[in-house]
């Protein structure tokens, strides 16, 4: 993403800094204050997972390696790398992507002596950002491809609409993003499209961060109230929905941000394709039924309860919007069911949301 005039990623080692530290862009603040955070210890990523600074299931893997590497240039015995491992693991429970980067890390220095384990655990996560960039590229162009299959089947000079939900986009990853990939792409080929940004309460991540985004590159998009969506897919302003998602099972369920579900809905009752875009470290192999056994985080009641946004003489404040005394409940993610998704777009490829169609896609067995 460039932004002010300058090629960014979401995530970077600080190279002048001879403890390792890395530098993060303080996503709490956008799209009404671009800044960025150093961190320097195990800790540090932790909180920065947990509190949000960095969110996205690509970006959460991608700041949960460098903890291991903090971690083990503190204690880098086997013991100091379990607690990161156990610290680092809990922050967020729903995205798989954190654990598939831990056992990544765990991979590349556990067989390792102590003394050489530093150096390969930074090398690694080195790895894993510069992979994850050329994923959501390849994610980008399999998008794409199915976009202009769309857009030739629509009247000569129509745009695309496109309706999407959260933020799965530049700032969800080290680059690019994964929902958000083949609409930067196609404009950027000159396919004329248009998208509905889902406000995504309660945290607002599409009106906050996707329209940031969109708006950086000078895509046309119209933020609309999460509600919306079914409203606009009956009049037929909708060619297609597109998310990323935390966690996919074996089975081609999916797990995103609160809402999706209904959005998936609306789409199969207005016959509107239902896209997901997802890196393969985003699969997890080893469950089937989402409904049953994907972990779906609870957060912060005052999330629901409290806006913070920017008042007309610019100062940012935070309000309450709820009565005293009314409790508030806060789930985070939702689970659409596979026969609601048109297909799975990831960096091998398209392919059916089934078990079938994943295990073709990466060679495994049902």
């Amino acid at each position: 993403m460039n932004y002010q005039g300058k090629r960014w990623r979401t995530i970077w080692r600080n190279l002048d800094d001879a403890a390792g530290s890395i530098g993060v862009i303080d996503q709490r603040l956008l799209p009404h204050e671009f800044k960025t955070l150093t961190l320097r210890t195990m800790g540090d990523c932790a909180e920065a997972i947990r509190n949000m600074t960095v969110r996205g299931a690509p970006l959460i893997g991608a700041t949960a390696a460098y903890g291991i590497c903090f971690a083990l240039r503190d204690d880098p015995g086997d013991a100091g790398f379990a607690a990161a491992y156990r610290v680092l693991h809990k922050t967020r429970p729903t995205a798989i992507n954190l654990k598939w980067a831990l056992d990544q890390m765990q991979a590349a220095v556990g067989q390792l002596p102590p003394a050489k384990r530093l150096e390969a655990a930074y090398a690694r996560a080195a790895e894993l950002c510069d992979e994850d960039v050329a994923v959501c590229e390849a994610i980008g162009r399999n998008g794409l491809a199915l976009f202009r299959e769309i857009v030739a089947k629509k009247p000569a000079g129509s745009r695309l609409n496109i309706l999407t939900h959260c933020n799965a986009g530049w700032l969800a990853c080290v680059d690019w993003g994964t929902a958000l990939a083949p609409i930067f792409m196609a404009h950027d080929t000159g396919l004329p499209i248009h998208v509905w940004v889902d406000e995504t309460r309660p945290r607002n991540q599409g009106a906050s961060l996707t329209a940031w985004e969109l708006n950086r590159h000078g895509i046309p998009h119209t933020v609309v109230v999460d509600n919306a969506g079914g409203h606009l897919m009956q009049h037929g302003l909708v060619d297609l929905c597109i998310v990323g998602t935390d966690r996919t099972t074996a089975q081609g369920d999916v797990c995103n941000k609160i809402g999706t579900y209904l959005k998936a809905l609306a789409a199969k009752d207005n016959q509107v394709p239902f896209y997901v875009a997802l890196p393969s470290s985003t699969i997890d192999w080893t469950i089937r039924d989402g409904l049953k056994e994907i972990p779906i985080e609870e957060r912060s009641p005052t999330e629901v309860t409290h806006l913070r946004g920017k008042t007309a003489d610019g100062s940012l404040v935070e309000i309450q919007v709820t009565p005293d005394g009314s409790p508030a409940g806060n789930y985070g993610f939702d689970v659409t069911p596979a026969r609601l998704v048109t297909a799975l777009i990831t960096e091998k490829g398209c392919c059916a949301a089934s078990a079938e169609g994943l295990a073709r896609l990466f060679h495994r067995e049902v």
